[in-house]
């Protein structure tokens, strides 16, 4: 018996169907490239609202730990949640006592309970001389505190900080204006992003 057999013929599209397929296929890709926009800016609000913040110093009060018109990072999270405690040596970014319109960036030096006096320059916190190595001999200053009295210890207060600038000659600090409150301190930098050569986690 015989018979001719007829090949398979390819399944295709008809025509009209395929223009809809891609208007399809480029709306599922627009949506998707929405939504995975949508997620970063949600994850770029979270890390800058809740964890980390972008800062600029300004002035030379740091020097030379931080220099004028570096951008840092400052770590939010670990002070708000009550993660890690503020603690001696630490840089922290703070809402001034006197004005909270602006923020200062300082060294705290002296915690809760410690006390606290400066001779000559030289900090004793418990009665025993602070080792500053990150305070240059051209930076340091030979300024007494209390200023204009007899230098004598004082109790840093319940939830206060007291805090200074690394450049002691050129720095506006707890020396002047008195202990910073707890609540007034809203971060603490950790990491220099900018300019390149100065990229690096601060000590």
């Amino acid at each position: 018996m015989e018979y001719n057999q007829v090949p398979p013929q390819p399944l295709t599209t008809p025509p009209a169907e395929r223009p809809t397929r891609r208007v399809r296929a480029g709306f599922v890709s627009a949506i998707s490239w929405v939504r995975d926009l949508v997620f970063s800016v949600l994850i770029a609000i979270v890390l800058i609202v809740f964890i980390y913040q972008p800062v600029k110093v300004e002035g030379t009060s740091m020097e030379p730990a931080l220099a004028d018109q570096e951008r840092i990072f400052i770590n939010k999270f670990t002070y708000w949640f009550g993660l890690g405690k503020i603690q001696r040596g630490d840089t922290v970014v703070f809402w001034y006592p006197l004005d909270r319109t602006k923020s200062y960036i300082k060294r705290v030096i002296a915690v809760p309970g410690d006390l606290v006096r400066i001779e000559a320059g030289e900090v004793y916190v418990n009665d025993t001389p602070l080792l500053e190595d990150y305070v240059p001999p051209d930076s340091r200053d030979r300024v007494s505190w209390p200023l204009g009295e007899v230098p004598v210890d004082r109790q840093v207060p319940p939830n206060e900080y007291f805090v200074l600038g690394d450049h002691r000659s050129q720095s506006s600090d707890s020396r002047a204006w008195g202990y910073v409150p707890a609540e007034n301190i809203y971060g603490k930098a950790v990491f220099v992003y900018w300019p390149p050569d100065r990229i690096g986690r601060l000590r």
